[in-house]
This record gives C-alpha cells, structure tokens and sequence, in this order.
C-alpha cells in the first residue's frame, strides 16, 4: 500500500487497499495500526473530514477489527 501524508495533528499518513478493504493509519508518535473491512466509501470520507483524528475515533476505531503492525 502506497502511504499519503495528511494534515493531522495525531496522523501522519494513510493507505487504503481496496481489494482487501483494509485501511493503514500511521500516527505521528510513530505506531501504525490496520483496520479491516473498511468500505472505500468510508475510507474517501476519512479522507476529506476536517479532523481526521476526530473521524477516526468516531467512525472507524470502534467500529472495525485491527491490529498495530
């Protein structure tokens, strides 16, 4: 997964695998987390929401399994 910088204050960079519909966040402390099954509608929402730490929390860090990789 190609990984895209974003303007985040708690993320630095996200990739999003379509065929898999797994979701990469790398966070600026350094760790990185999957979140699976995330649909790509979702993941363009994330994408263009005003707090991308804010969208997180609310809509896909309680929603979908992940693993810190």
């Amino acid at each position: 997964m190609d990984r895209q910088p974003v303007d985040s204050s708690t993320i630095a960079n996200v990739a999003y695998d379509p065929a898999t519909m797994t979701l990469e966040v790398g966070f600026r402390s350094g760790s990185t987390y999957q979140y699976f099954d995330v649909p790509e509608a979702l993941y363009q929402e994330f994408l263009s929401s005003e707090s991308k730490g804010k969208f997180l929390h609310a809509n896909i860090k309680n929603s979908y399994r992940y693993t810190r990789i």
